[in-house]
């Protein structure tokens, strides 16, 4: 059964795992908010060291709550659409063939037949965006496989409601959020790195912090200015 500890109105769920010090997490989008813990430690600890921590979770929590939320596409002419951190205006044109995306200046062009849903418009910029993803993130894989010496067997992308990316440490896969093709280049390569760092270290150690601080040392401003973007328009549901 999983542990979890209540104090006031936040409950905190709580895992074992093999490593040294308690750590504290209040995640995206919702402000949920998860404690690691070494396996020996007492609940009782967890919950005295969380209690030290509830003004920081508090404030997690509101920035979490006033962050700006994207309004729900339309896709259609003249709506804004952001590609690597830049805004572009899109122009719908009805035509017959298959559907197609082109990007031109300040201009993103969306072509569809004409009477085409916005579900099917949806799905043409998103096969769109994984195809970006998927000519700039090989390169970067290579790029940080070279510097980091590991060696990454695959990487998926997928729309990931909580998180920008994931790692299967056995598998030596890691899965990166569809998202990211909206935000800056160095977010991407951030995450990627991220990502990748947790093929030497699983966990969220100070080893791992410390592979970060050498590799990526803008990392914490990197994480920090990607949280502060807004959020995807979805409504997020665990």
């Amino acid at each position: 059964m999983a542990e979890a500890i209540k104090i006031g109105d936040i409950t905190i769920a709580v895992t074992r795992k093999d490593i040294k010090n308690v750590h504290l997490s209040v995640h995206p989008p919702d402000g949920r908010v998860t404690l690691a813990a070494p396996t020996s430690t007492r609940l009782d600890v967890a919950r005295a060291y969380a209690i030290t921590r509830l003004g920081w979770i508090r404030a997690q929590q509101e920035k979490l709550t006033s962050q700006a939320r994207e309004e729900p596409r339309k896709y259609v002419t003249r709506e804004s659409h952001y590609l690597w951190g830049h805004r572009y205006l899109l122009n719908v044109v009805h035509r017959d063939g298959k559907p197609s995306v082109e990007l031109e200046r300040k201009q993103i062009t969306l072509s569809v037949r004409q009477g085409s849903d916005i579900a099917k418009r949806a799905k043409v910029m998103h096969d769109w965006h994984k195809k970006l993803l998927h000519e700039t993130i090989p390169p970067l894989i290579e790029k940080w496989e070279r510097k980091l010496r590991v060696k990454v067997q695959g990487y998926f992308l997928q729309r990931m409601k909580t998180k920008w990316g994931s790692c299967n440490h056995h598998r030596g896969n890691i899965r990166l959020n569809t998202e990211l093709v909206k935000k800056p280049r160095e977010l991407l390569e951030y995450v990627v790195v991220h990502e990748m760092a947790h093929l030497i270290e699983p966990n969220h150690s100070e080893r791992f912090v410390t592979i970060l601080d050498k590799y990526f040392p803008s990392w914490l401003e990197a994480r920090a200015e990607l949280n502060a973007l807004p959020l995807g328009a979805e409504k997020w549901s665990e």
